[in-house]
């Protein structure tokens, strides 16, 4: 299929956007029947709460929440209902009905704990949750850094004995008052009764103003170590299948290690993944808003989870579609089985020009040349796209491409490290890369690194980041995809990354040290001695003391252990079971191929960022650690696979697909390859003769011969107007949003009259100056040009509108020539991988 991309300026790239397609959803099937939820009913004493919700079921998965349905207790003195929310009365058993407004009917048993003594509310499982769902301690509010109005609680909640010590103990004990509790602060400000800057916060009829009030009146009990404390939260449904315009409601419970549980709900806080699927309010009440796949991420007590809706488009398409559709391998089971689910038809395959360049792009970031678009084409047509394959993941510039990708991984940056560090990190680097060292060999080898900063180039990850605090979030954030900054302060808001995990964590890079610089802060030829000290503690300042050493979810190293902390770390990381590694670089390798990772962004795989393919990501990571972390074999599987082999060009019905693979989406060439592909085409090169240091004048370098190319510069100091505008990642910290793909005015002006292709275009040793003096033919010169750009020659139509292009300017060819050359380069094919 030929590529459907015209000749438009670069300006012209929003015509890229999608229309919307729509059609009607398909009746539903006639054995769709309901359920209650959730499919335990248990409540722990007289007082508690269950929050129910009536859906529709069928095959094994939740649809859409009724509304319109009644719900009675056989026995209301041991469970009433009030709305469609159980109120536990005394203990006992009962049996919950509900009945639909057409007759359907659906039933659970309910159990009520009884105790003899009533039940005493706690301070950190009630109390807590109930100033949480208030937003009192939220960033906004007393959970600031300085608190507000004098007043300083723990951001969510993370420690209870600070706060129970900042509610009774601080501002004179005022803040509460044992003997007539509504005039306690605690009571009086968010109910109105005392001026209150947070406004109106708890309704004195409320059940949250009850618990406080009897927590107070009962002697306002400090947090004990008998407390219960919880372990996770579950929601139902877990998973559900909706159409746009349904609700479904999301029911949350929190598990106990004293095995007990109870439904959270009402204390709980929702947010949308993915609000043009899914939204969701404060009560976990989910609209849908239109087609995909999304999820709502509920957080209570610092314990996550995610309730994942899958929303089909609205299309009808006969299961023959997706059986017919062309297989390689489990990347194409996967997701034909994710499209079937949705109703997106796969497009059909590319053809053979489109994937040469694709490929070549993509796997050694560069074009593809005329002798092998000529070897590509003498191939069997059944195995020219295997064989180009293998080339590609054996060409030197395989080497030189990822090992630029790497070095953004890295932080390879002048800014940073001295140049002769510079290039001993980015030659090592660059050696792993050409002999294929597996990914965990690789990174094990930098989190071990010990020795001269000069000759062991691996040692400079520890250069870049010199504290332990450092250390410990590149290391997360680079090689598990793990932001966890946040709990440098405090319990991570949105994960379950603990403060004293963060400090466990860091704790395994106390004692790296590193001496002797040798020279000049920046121009010097001195280097640093890397080594591991015998002793040494990171203390935690929120408690005054050193957490055991520990990898995250790991148990912890004694003091005394004499190994090389930074050994336990890399055993963890690398091995295959950990949840975090492979998943890590499988979605940085996707994301190069397909222009945007299963997760997304790439480097962000909390809980609350989920994949939009989440057996396809669980898939392809078991499959680059079964080989032995050869990042080779990951890329070859997708190479091969049909999926990455569709062609850009959409098909009735898939058009709006944003992120599920049914056709391949087209994106800007990266700043790099885009520079050295304009090189490559006009057969010019780049000077790279100046650094740009921070905070200083540019000094001159000899580093980069002539000839270079912009994906083999190992220093992201280098200076190069071009390559900012475009967006290159300048390396300043660990995080792909460095990089910016996103198309600017300023980009636009650059390649209209800017001093990047032009002066190129003119060079009297460019493609179209040398066309020019020899005479070439018209047609040769369209067909070189198109062919060193596009990978494939123009059709008639493009000969008839260039040729009569060139013919105005009558005896002036050299400008025709530069002129076509420009409108080519500036095209949205060209600037685009498609």
């Amino acid at each position: 299929m030929k590529s459907s991309f015209h000749l438009t300026v670069f300006c012209t790239l929003g015509m890229l956007a999608a229309t919307l397609f729509t059609n009607s959803i398909a009746n539903a099937d006639s054995h769709e029947s309901v359920v209650l939820l959730p499919e335990q009913l248990e409540l722990s004493h007289a007082g508690d709460l269950q929050r129910l919700s009536v859906a529709t079921w069928q095959d094994g998965i939740a649809g859409a929440t009724i509304d319109e349905v009644a719900i009675e207790s056989s026995d209301p003195s041991i469970v009433k209902v009030v709305g469609q929310t159980l109120h536990a009365v005394s203990g006992g058993t009962a049996t919950v009905t509900a009945t639909t407004t057409d007759g359907r009917t659906t039933a659970k048993e309910v159990t009520v704990g009884g105790t003899k003594t009533p039940h005493q509310w706690s301070f950190r499982n009630d109390v807590q949750s109930v100033l949480a769902k208030q937003g009192c301690n939220m960033g906004a509010c007393h959970g600031a850094l300085a608190g507000k109005g004098g007043f300083v609680l723990s951001l969510r909640g993370y420690d209870s004995d600070a706060d129970f010590h900042s509610i009774t103990r601080q501002a004179r004990g005022r803040r509460i008052e044992m003997a007539d509790p509504g005039r306690s602060l605690l009571l009086a400000k968010p109910t109105g009764a005392l001026p209150h800057k947070g406004g109106l916060r708890l309704d004195t009829n409320s059940r949250d103003y009850e618990i406080l009030a009897q927590w107070i009146a009962n002697g306002a009990e400090a947090p004990s170590e008998d407390d219960a404390l919880i372990e996770k939260i579950t929601v139902t449904p877990e998973n559900a299948k909706l159409h746009p315009g349904d609700h479904s409601q999301v029911l949350v419970t929190a598990h106990y290690d004293d095995g007990t549980s109870r439904d959270v709900t009402h204390w709980s806080q929702f947010t949308a993944t993915d609000e043009a699927v899914a939204g969701v309010d404060e009560s976990g009440r989910v609209q849908i808003n239109g087609s995909g796949e999304a999820a709502v991420l509920v957080w209570y007590a610092s314990k996550v989870a995610l309730a994942r809706m899958t929303v089909p488009y609205p299309n009808e398409f006969a299961a023959e579609v997706y059986a017919s559709a062309p297989r390689r391998n489990f990347i194409d089971d996967l997701n034909l089985q994710q499209l079937q689910t949705l109703q997106l038809p796969p497009s059909e395959p590319c053809d053979d020009e489109t994937f040469l360049r694709r490929a070549t792009l993509d796997t050694i970031g560069r074009l593809p040349t005329q002798s092998e678009r000529e070897q590509y084409f003498s191939a069997p047509e059944h195995q020219r796209r295997d064989a180009l394959i293998d080339q590609l993941l054996a060409a030197e510039s395989f080497t030189d491409y990822w090992s630029y990708k790497w070095s953004d991984l890295l932080v390879i940056n002048g800014n940073k490290l001295r140049p002769v560090a510079v290039k001993s990190y980015y030659d090592w680097l660059h050696d792993s890369v050409r002999t294929n060292k597996p990914w965990d060999v690789l990174v094990r080898e930098i989190l071990t690194s010990t020795g001269s900063s000069a000759t062991n180039g691996a040692t400079n990850f520890f250069a870049v980041n010199q504290t332990p605090e450092d250390m410990t979030e590149s290391a997360c954030q680079s090689f598990l995809g793990l932001s966890i900054g946040c709990a440098k302060c405090h319990n991570h808001p949105l994960e379950k990354w603990t403060n004293d995990q963060y400090y466990a964590m860091a704790n395994l890079f106390s004692r790296v040290r590193a001496k002797g610089w040798g020279g000049d802060s920046r121009n010097g030829d001195g280097v640093r001695q890397l080594y591991v000290s015998t002793s040494g503690e990171l203390v935690q300042p929120n408690l005054g003391k050193a957490q055991p050493p520990a990898p995250l979810d790991s148990e912890p190293m004694a003091f005394d252990d004499p190994r090389d902390r930074r050994e336990v770390l890399a055993e963890w990381l690398t091995d295959p079971a950990n949840p975090y590694f492979a998943r890590s670089i499988t979605n940085r390798i996707w994301a190069n191929f397909f222009g945007r990772g299963l997760v997304e962004q790439v480097d962000d795989l909390r809980l609350s960022n989920p994949a939009s393919n989440e057996d396809l990501l669980n898939a392809a990571s078991k499959h680059l650690s079964d080989s032995g972390f050869d990042l080779k074999t990951l890329m070859r599987t997708i190479l091969q696979s049909e999926t990455y082999q569709r062609s850009s060009l959409t098909v009735e019905g898939n058009r709006e697909d944003p992120k599920y693979l049914s056709h391949y989406a087209p994106r800007r060439l990266m700043a790099e390859v885009l520079l050295d592909s304009m090189d490559q085409v006009l057969g010019t090169s780049t000077s790279f003769t100046e650094i740009a240091f921070a905070g200083a004048d540019k000094q001159k370098t000899d580093f980069y011969k002539a000839g270079t190319r912009a994906i083999e510069l190992y220093d992201s100091a280098v200076d190069s107007y071009f390559l900012k505008t475009f967006g290159r990642n300048p390396r300043e910290i660990v995080c792909e949003c460095e990089r910016d793909a996103e198309p600017s005015m300023v980009q636009v002006l650059h390649l209209s009259n800017g001093e990047t292709l032009n002066p190129k275009l003119n060079d009297p040793a460019s493609l179209p100056s040398l066309a020019a003096a020899e005479k070439w033919d018209r047609d040769e010169y369209l067909d070189t040009l198109f062919q060193r750009a596009l990978s494939r020659v123009p059709t008639a139509a493009e000969r008839q509108s260039l040729g009569a292009v060139m013919d105005e300017y009558e005896d002036d060819q050299a400008t025709a020539m530069r002129d076509v050359a420009w409108s080519v380069l500036t095209s949205v094919e060209f600037t685009y991988n498609h």
